[in-house]
């Protein structure tokens, strides 16, 4: 068998996104299929016994084991990293997996962890749970505010971790402040990217070390496997992130990685409609709601800043209505847009995350983050935007609003 023919970096790198997004990573067999293939195979096999002894001493070149290495998850690696514009990514099997790798590869006791207080359920028990476990110290703070960041500061602040736009309050972080802090005082800074992905804002052109997704949301695009991803220099992902991974087993199925490869080929056309359709219901809900929290908006206070940052606004967004019970109500009375915690879908979702994605935070934390119980979180998919309007429409006259 021919050996597998990969791509040329140099001419690769210089592809615009789009191109990428469809290309970039792809690696051929002697077949030459068009489409990336999928390789099924836990192990690997050597002509030589020496071969073997080459390849995992690092001297020579090669697949050794499915929890280290897959054709088909590399590609995705790649083209995520070209994406980025990063040097590597490393994936795993869920956006969590890599959330917590990202921040136990790098943190041990004694360290001092700095986090943004609007952030994914999940991600807050991380911070706030799991960390101190392992006597690792974690300071909350308004991530909107540089100066919370620098106060924050202490001699043995090893992290920056934060989302922009965060889930599911859409606080926008002021990236060149907070990374330049970070960067200043030897602190890695890691952006939980998943809201917006590559295609609308790349953390890292302004100063970010490292981005963090979960790629089950846009970048697999419709609702159908579980992915993560965490891109950095070179060194981080192989010195620092890689012997983390391979030990403990976070490893992202070849089937997902080909899933996900599939949905990047459509992202910046998925990314670009559901952003435009988002805003065109922000502003139909912005004269119907008492609040709305959408950074595509005038009336989001970071609105600006989020224009500065991103070529569009995204498919997310929340807005408020009384209490609990009015959220609930007008939930059951949606007939077109599924009631459904997962975002970045092609499908349009509505969830209430005070009783489903942050139901595990305190209410007292909860109230910290912004997280109140008349929240609701949208996500736009691709349905026609007046059938959209047309179901919120119903539904809000359904609850009296």
């Amino acid at each position: 068998m021919k050996r597998r023919t990969g791509q040329d970096l140099s001419i690769t790198r210089n592809w615009r996104l789009a191109t990428q997004a469809v290309r970039g990573g792809t690696a051929r067999s002697e077949f030459g299929e068009t489409s990336e293939a999928i390789f099924l195979t836990s192990g690997y096999s050597y002509d030589r016994a020496e071969d073997a002894a080459a390849r995992f001493a690092g001297e020579q070149g090669g697949m050794t084991y499915s929890r280290l290495q897959n054709p088909t998850v590399e590609m995705l690696e790649q083209r995520i990293a070209l994406l980025e514009g990063a040097e590597a990514c490393r994936t795993m099997a869920s956006g969590m997996a890599a959330m917590t790798a990202v921040l136990l590869c790098q943190l041990q006791q004694g360290d001092h962890l700095v986090g943004g207080r609007a952030a994914f359920g999940s991600c807050r028990w991380l911070t706030d749970t799991l960390l101190p476990k392992f006597g690792i110290e974690t300071t909350i703070v308004d991530a909107r505010d540089p100066q919370a960041w620098q106060d924050a500061l202490q001699p043995n602040t090893r992290v920056f971790f934060f989302e922009t736009p965060a889930n599911p309050t859409m606080d926008v972080v002021d990236l060149e402040a907070v990374c330049g802090i970070a960067r200043a005082n030897g602190v890695t800074s890691v952006v939980d990217n998943a809201f917006a992905t590559p295609a609308l804002q790349r953390p890292m052109e302004f100063g970010a070390d490292v981005t963090a997704y979960s790629a089950t949301k846009m970048m697999d695009g419709q609702g159908r496997v579980l992915a993560g991803a965490v891109c950095g220099t070179q060194d981080f992902i192989d010195n620092t992130l890689l012997p983390f991974t391979r030990n403990t087993g976070p490893t992202l199925s070849a089937f997902n990685a080909w899933v996900v490869l599939k949905g990047l080929e459509t992202l910046d056309l998925r990314i670009r409609r559901q952003s435009e359709s988002s805003l065109e219901v922000g502003r139909f809900l912005e004269a119907r709601v008492p609040r709305i929290l959408h950074p595509g908006l005038e009336s989001h206070p970071q609105h600006a800043l989020a224009a500065r940052q991103m070529s569009a606004f995204g498919p997310i967004f929340a807005f408020e209505v009384a209490d609990r019970a009015q959220a609930h109500a007008l939930l059951n009375a949606l007939e077109l847009i599924d009631i459904s915690n997962n975002i970045g879908d092609s499908r349009s979702l509505m969830t209430h995350p005070a009783s489903t994605t942050h139901y595990g935070v305190s209410p007292e934390k909860r109230a910290e983050m912004g997280v109140s119980e008349g929240l609701l979180r949208l996500n736009v998919g691709l349905e026609d935007t007046d059938d959209l309007i047309e179901d919120l429409d119903q539904a809000l006259r359904q609850v009296g609003l």
